[in-house]
This record gives structure tokens, sequence and C-alpha cells, in this order.
């Protein structure tokens, strides 16, 4: 696409038309130079730009579906989707912001761009995607169709086809793109269903403390002033040097679970969302000073599982991410699985990063206690060391290749190097639980 600047020729110091020049500018001198260009340069820039004029017309407005080249923040094009448009308040009957996706990055970097950042020679033609995947699937090997079947569905394993189409119909624009928590403005990643008094909200601003949302940062003074909370509502179950857990209960803290789950739904795109809070614990990890305890992240849990599932969802705020608090709340939800007496596993679909931290944190707390045990060990006893369900312990294992089938029984192979190897490919631990410092009564005990 022409640039919008207009160059200099070097060996004039004249300035060269760009297809931004209009027709009228054109229009003014027909048969002379134009800023010092020959009469015939510029007729020729002329139906250059009547041409470009041409092709912009019929192109524009860009389709829902038309894939196009897109300038991301770093500057460098990359293909995009066009998922949804909308009319610019001010513009012409062309004038339209996209909605794009990049097709090869994950949809929480999906986002409205202007027609500027898209180039507009790359425009493919909207195909119809049923006959291009009938298409498509028949080029394909059987295995290559897995494989794609398997990443169209990551982290929605539950949801059929027609399920999943009308969960990314229903879910493919984010309504808020920005929201206030605290110290920190955070750029959203995916839709929540927020109540429909906000459909008009691109920013919301959220108490740290209540998790209350309001439309304007007005209000949101207004309400700090009212608000005497300063940190969850709920017990504090640990505290070790400035880091707190607290626990929440849904049906005591119903605003509050709600609240948090409409804020979580902005960062986890795979998770339903759960409006009877009253089933679960919430698990809210703070870092506390003296203003209070600000919340960096949460798991839940269900108060009864009959899939020993020991957390349901579990996320880490942006601000706070890369800091090991996502191994910690994992780590942490096996602690309190330990104090019950029960194995846990988390429940399923794993997101794509949720996956990736529960793998790293089975691999190092296995592969640490077999660096460490002399003769032979079992699962089920890796099973009543780590809380840790035996399936989670197998698949670890094996995606290790730690483990062989002999005799009708599975035997793990440890050696030493190959054990140190895969410890320094799981990388760091990340924040321990001081299990001294945890003061919590199981809520079957509690009840």
């Amino acid at each position: 696409m022409g640039s919008i600047e207009t160059p200099t020729n070097p060996e004039n110091g004249s300035a060269t038309l760009s297809p931004a020049v209009t027709a009228a500018d054109l229009h003014q001198k027909p048969h002379s130079a134009v800023n010092g260009t020959p009469p015939q340069a510029a007729e020729m820039t002329q139906m250059e730009s009547d041409s470009l004029k041409k092709r912009r017309s019929s192109v524009l407005p860009l389709e829902v579906g038309t894939r196009v080249m897109c300038r991301w923040r770093d500057g460098k094009y990359h293909q995009v989707k066009v998922i949804e448009r909308r009319k610019m308040q001010c513009g012409g009957p062309n004038d339209y912001e996209y909605y794009v996706h990049y097709t090869e990055f994950n949809r929480r970097l999906d986002e409205w761009v202007k027609l500027e950042q898209l180039d507009l020679d790359s425009v493919e033609t909207v195909v119809d995607e049923k006959v291009e995947d009938k298409v498509t699937s028949l080029k394909m090997t059987r295995h290559q169709k897995r494989k794609i079947d398997e990443t169209h569905v990551e982290g929605h394993e539950e949801l059929d086809a027609a399920s999943l189409r009308e969960h990314e119909e229903f879910t493919k624009v984010k309504n808020i793109a920005t929201i206030e928590l605290g110290r920190y403005e955070i750029e959203t990643w995916y839709f929540s269903p927020f109540p429909p008094e906000y459909n008009d909200s691109v920013k919301l601003y959220f108490c740290e403390f209540c998790l209350n949302f309001m439309k304007r940062k007005e209000q949101l003074q207004r309400h700090m002033r009212k608000c005497d909370l300063k940190h969850p509502p709920g017990d504090e179950i640990y505290r070790s040097g400035t880091l707190s857990m607290f626990e929440v209960d849904g049906k005591k803290n119903k605003v509050y679970g709600q609240n948090l789950c409409y804020l979580a739904k902005l960062f986890l795109d795979h998770k339903t969302l759960y409006y009877d809070v009253d089933l679960f614990l919430f698990y809210i990890l703070c870092e506390c000073d003296d203003r209070g305890c600000h919340m960096v992240g949460y798991f839940s849990k269900e108060k009864h599982s009959e899939e020993s599932y020991n957390l349901a969802c579990i996320l880490t705020l942006p601000p706070y991410q890369r800091k090991g608090y996502g191994k910690f709340l994992i780590a942490f939800s096996y602690e309190l699985s330990k104090k019950e007496g029960k194995v846990g596993t988390p429940e399923r679909p794993l997101s794509d990063l949720g996956l990736l931290s529960y793998r790293g944190y089975w691999t190092r707390v296995l592969l640490d206690i077999l660096k460490k045990h002399k003769g032979n060990i079992s699962i089920k006893e890796l099973s009543d060391m780590t809380a840790i369900k035996a399936e989670d312990i197998l698949t670890t294992l094996q995606s290790l290749e730690l483990i062989q089938y002999r005799k009708g029984q599975h035997v793990i192979c440890a050696d030493p190097k190959v054990l140190d190897r895969h410890l320094k490919a799981a990388g760091r631990g990340g924040l321990e639980v001081d299990v001294s410092k945890l003061i919590w009564t199981p809520y079957k005990e509690q009840g």
C-alpha cells in the first residue's frame, strides 16, 4: 500500500506525489508541473491515484471473514481475519474500524484496528468457510486432519463442534477493552458476560478489595471513600512475609464471588461462568502492605467434588505473572488436598497456559522425590506422598519417557542424569508454600 507521507526527491529536493494525493489537488494544475513534477509524470500519478481509489472502493468496507495483512504493535505485518466491523462516528460511508483475529496468535490478542493499519493490497477474497474446509479436508491425510481438529478445540474439549461454534460466535468480540484494578490499568484478553447495562462500557473500574465494578473513575473514587474492606471478605488461612491467602465462601459472599467470576472471565477463554457461586470456595492470593491486601491471583474449588477435583479455575492477573504465583497457587491446592487426606486433580479442560503450569509442577515434584528416593517406588506410593492423582503421575512420567510397561505393570526407570536433565528443563519451582504457616480446617469439618 502506498505511503501516506510525501517522500522527497533527493536529486532536486522536490516532492513526488504519493497515492494519498487527491484528484482535486491534481485538477488545480492539469497541464503544468505539480510541485516541480513534469506534466506527464503528474498525469501518470493521477492515473495511479485513480486506480488506487477504484481498488480501495472495490474492497471497502471489508467484509466479515476477509483475510488481510495488518500492522501489529511490533511494527510488522501479520495476517488477520476480520471478525466484526463498526462504523466510525465521524467518517464517510466506507470508514469502519475492524475487529481482527491474528491467525498465528491466541484469541487473547484480538483487537479493534483502524483502516490505516491494514494493507489493502493483501486483501484475500472472502471464501465460504464450509466449502473451504471441505476442499481442504480432501487434501489432508487423516493424521493432519486430527492435528487440526485438536488445535481448533484446544481448551474446549468438553464442547462438541456445534457448541464450540456457538461459544466462539457469542464471545468473538471483547466487550471490555481495559480495566482499572488498584494501581494497574490492564488490557483484557477475552469476552466476559457483564450485565447488559455495561454493554456500552469500554473500560471498567474495579474496587480491588470488594471487586465491585463501575463505569466511571468518579464512581470508583466515591466508592473507595465508603468501602471499609482492606482485604478479601473471608478468613485469612495463610500468612508468610507479605503474602496472604484468604478463603472466601461463595455462599456467604455471593456478590464478591460473582464479581470475581466476571473479572476472571476477562482473562480465561475456556471456562464457563458460574452464576451459582454457592457451591464454590475461592482462595485469593494477596500481596500485603500498609494500604491493605491486594489480589494477585486466585483459584476456586468445589465444596464437594465427585471427580476428586481440587481446583476449578486458576488465574494470576497479568501484572503479577512470571513471578511464580501460578506455581504457588497450584502447590497450595495440593497442600489443601494433603490436609483433607485426599488425592486431587484440576478440573478439565485445562487452558493452554494451565496445562503447561501443571505439567511443570508435576514434573518438579515427582522428579525431586525420584532423585532422593532409594530403591523401588510405586505410582500409588508417589500419589500418597504428593496427593497427585495416579493418572496425572502416569501421564507425566510417560511424557518424560521415564516409565515402561513390563510383565503387566508399569515400571519407573529413573536414571539420575536423565532426571537432572528433565528437572533443568522444567525450570524453577517458584514460591514455596510454608506449610507451617497454613492454618486451615477442611470444609466438611467446618460444616
